[in-house]
């Protein structure tokens, strides 16, 4: 039964951090570029898009799909950048853990 306890208070405590976790997770803010840094996207921890930035140089009639092409590319950019800190924060927060390798938390 102490064991019991004792494994409920650790759930509580994962649960706690989990939750801290997921708040820096959320206001993290991470940029992602493309063209040489023609185009800058900036995406919130949830991958929402917050701004976008583009180098006026590019505005030119002929030049639309290389524009519309180079924001793609920067937003993914972020997002895999986004990605990488959050599988960073879970790794840490689940060192020692018996989880899967490639099992995403939250669940």
């Amino acid at each position: 039964m102490r064991d019991i306890m004792g494994m409920m208070g650790k759930v509580k405590e994962m649960q706690a951090k989990m939750e801290k976790m997921q708040a820096e997770i959320a206001a993290l803010e991470v940029d992602g570029t493309s063209g040489g840094g023609l185009v800058t996207v900036r995406l919130d921890g949830k991958g929402q898009m917050k701004s976008l930035k583009i180098d006026p140089s590019l505005f030119k009639e002929d030049d639309v799909e290389i524009l519309e092409d180079l924001i793609v590319a920067a937003h993914k950019d972020a997002k895999d950048k986004a990605e990488a800190v959050q599988a960073e924060k879970t790794r840490e927060l689940t060192a020692g853990l018996p989880i899967p390798p490639g099992m995403k938390l939250p669940f």
